[in-house]
């Protein structure tokens, strides 16, 4: 009488000769239908993959357009993405448990009534798992829909916001406007009565005062005629050097004007000590208010 192991080497050669017989073999224990189930469940998570990462291309298009204003949105993201990518390692683990149990029955003919129990308790929680990663996935498609309407009322609000900016824009813009032009006016006025007043200790008599007049084309914010003297005089609330070379420049068109001197006088609110340095080493009078 042949041993148990004759028996399980003969066993073992007709599995590998005798295409029929194992065939056989693998109808009588189900084994082809859980390879058959193995294939099915691997395409049908192949394809759930494509269809997902499908969907995080099109989501990537928006975050990258609202990165900044949904950062917080992005953290969730990253935890959904660290949650997938542990179900991922956890599929894996089964796929190489059940790899195993292959390798098992191979080898332990005997007890394969016993691991085939196991792998039918493992497969019951594999599918319990699949419905939770099923609720999951819902779970974020109902996060998604919510993201997308936030999103368009985000996009709403920031449209009113713009609009009510651009408004406000337009009314500093009127503002600096009118700020600029009483501000010019009012040194203006002040500088007139400095230079009246130093006319008068210079015994010079005033004969014109002009306010943003041209002479020999050049632009000038106010001009004072004495009888000795023509006094141009700059208003620049906050003036660089680049404004007194400018302002230089139109003294020399206007002095062509005129046979008597042309004084400079650069008056502001702001004017640092260099641009004050600079001016008066080019022969500009400064005045600061």
């Amino acid at each position: 009488m042949a041993s148990n192991t004759e028996l399980k080497q003969k066993f073992l050669e007709l599995l590998k000769s005798d295409e029929e017989f194992r065939l056989a073999v693998a109808g009588l224990i189900g084994y082809g239908e859980v390879l058959e189930e193995l294939k099915k469940l691997r395409e049908d998570f192949q394809v759930f993959v494509k269809e997902q990462e499908m969907r995080w291309m099109e989501n990537s298009k928006r975050w990258e357009e609202s990165n900044r204003r949904w950062e917080e949105n992005n953290r969730r993201w990253e935890d959904a993405f660290k949650r997938f990518e542990a179900i991922e390692f956890e599929i894996k683990r089964l796929w190489e448990a059940v790899e195993k149990l292959r390798e098992d029955f191979l080898t332990f003919v005997k007890e394969q009534e016993k691991k085939w129990e196991e792998n039918n308790r493992r497969w019951e929680e594999n599918w319990r798992r699949w419905e939770e990663n099923s609720r999951f996935w819902e779970e974020n498609w109902r996060r998604w829909k919510e993201n997308d309407r936030k999103w368009e009322e985000a996009f709403k609000r920031f449209e009113a916001i713009e609009k009510k900016l651009e408004e406000h824009d337009k009314r500093f813009a009127r503002i600096e406007l009118a700020l600029g032009a009483l501000s010019e006016a009012t040194l203006t006025k002040f500088v007139y009565e400095e230079v009246e007043k130093f006319a008068r200790e210079s015994e010079e008599k005033i004969v014109a005062r002009k306010r943003n007049t041209k002479v020999n084309g050049a632009e000038v914010d106010m001009l004072i005629e004495t009888d000795k003297t023509v006094y141009i005089v700059e208003v620049k609330i906050k003036p660089r050097r680049r404004h007194v070379n400018e302002f230089l420049k139109k003294i020399e068109l206007v002095q062509k004007a005129f046979t008597k001197p042309v004084k400079p006088i650069l008056a502001g609110v702001y004017i640092g000590d260099e641009v004050e340095v600079y001016a008066r080493s080019r022969g500009v009078e400064v005045i600061k208010y």
